[in-house]
Order: C-alpha cells, then structure tokens, then sequence
C-alpha cells in the first residue's frame, strides 16, 4: 500500500516558507500533466468547431477528449484529479453554447472564472489575507500564524500578485474579443489555450525565481510543543 501524504508530513518535508509555497503551488497546478490535461478538450472543441463550424460536434470532440483523458487515468490508477477539473469544465461551457447556439458562448464561463479569481486574489491582497499565506498554513498547521510575521506577509502579497497577472491577462485579451460582432470562436479557442498554461508556467516561473532568493525559516506550532 503506498504512503498517503499529510500534513505532518510536509511539516517535516519543509523547512522554509519558500519551499513549502513552491511544492504546494507544483501540487496544485498538477505539473506538465495536468496542465495539458486541462488544454487538450479545449484544444478539441475549438479545432473541431473551426473544421466544421457545428458546435454540437465541437462539444462532442471537447468531452470526448476529456472522457478519453479520465480513462486513461482510471486506467492507470492516478488521481483523475485535473481530468475531472477539464471534463466540468468542458460541461459547463457546453451549457452556455448549446444554450445559445453561439460557440464563442463556450468561452465565457472561463473568461468570468478568471475575473472572480483575480478580483478575490486582489481583495485578499488589500486586506492583508494574501491567499498564498493559506499555502503556508496548511504546511504549519496554524492557518493563520503566518499573520504575525510581516515579512511573509509582503512575500505571500508578492506571489498572490504573481498569480493575479495571468487571470487579469486572460479577461483583458479575451473579454474584448468576446464582445466583438461576429463569431469570434476562432479567435477565442487560440488565445485562450495560448493564455492557458504557457501564461500559468511563466506565473510559476516567476514565483519560483522569487522564492529562490530567500530562506524564511517556518515558525511550526510543533516545534514549540517540545520541551526545553
């Protein structure tokens, strides 16, 4: 039987703040894998739509390529995690084109997920709660304790800024283009894929690089339990 992670484990894993926020943010992009698991339906769905101009048919060739994806997970008994993510996903923007008819509609789920991502992210950052702290506390096991030092708090601020970019890059590019007369699927499926995940590895980069410079010990709740 393979060992489960815990939190106890990656208190012991980590011993800087830097360390803790890049495995948990590699963890939660899912790496290489789960970033191209999430572009390959929509990578389907677009190429389709273009050869055929039916969005039924597009649907189809989208959640066929995600379903395809999650066998091949179930299959290899690996979290089917970032698959399933796709195949909601895929769900939800099939709701609003077959609704309408209109397949740039399959785009606009996503353009207002990025726009509620980066306003929270924003909100969290002016009231001091930047939510990269929250990665630290899952590591700490105090969720908030990261607080009351303000050094990590101007780091987490930094990283959650580095997390805004693409999610404020993507409504930017891709609202307008929404907006535009005509059907604008052909221009959406390429921006949005091409702002998927190069946009979410340079974020990563670039977070990676920041955290590189520094070596913030991690105040544990465990370590002071110890006796003297």
């Amino acid at each position: 039987m393979s060992e489960v992670e815990t939190p106890q484990d990656d208190r012991v894993a980590h011993d800087t703040v830097e360390a803790a926020v890049r495995a948990q943010l590699a963890k939660a992009l899912g790496g290489v894998r789960g970033m191209i698991e999430a572009a390959v339906p929509v990578t389907a769905f677009t190429g389709a739509y273009v050869a055929t101009k039916d969005v039924k048919l597009a649907v189809g060739a989208g959640a066929g390529a995600a379903v395809l994806l999650l066998a091949v997970r179930i299959a290899q008994r690996s979290n089917p995690q970032f698959v399933v993510n796709s195949l909601v996903g895929i769900a939800v923007a099939a709701f609003f084109a077959l609704r309408s008819g209109k397949a740039e509609d399959a785009f606009l789920p996503g353009i207002m997920l990025n726009a509620a991502y980066a306003a929270a992210m924003i909100f969290s950052i002016v009231v001091r709660w930047p939510l990269v702290g929250f990665i630290i506390g899952t590591v700490t096991g105090d969720p908030t304790a990261w607080r009351r030092d303000p050094g990590i708090v101007r780091l987490c601020s930094r990283l959650t800024w580095l997390l805004v970019l693409p999610c404020a890059a993507r409504v930017a590019v891709q609202y307008p283009i929404y907006l535009a007369d005509g059907d604008q699927s052909g221009l959406l499926g390429p921006a949005k894929i091409v702002m998927g995940w190069p946009l979410q590895v340079a974020a990563l980069a670039a977070m990676v690089g920041l955290l590189a410079r520094g070596r913030t010990p991690i105040d544990r709740p465990i370590d002071r339990e110890k006796p003297a």
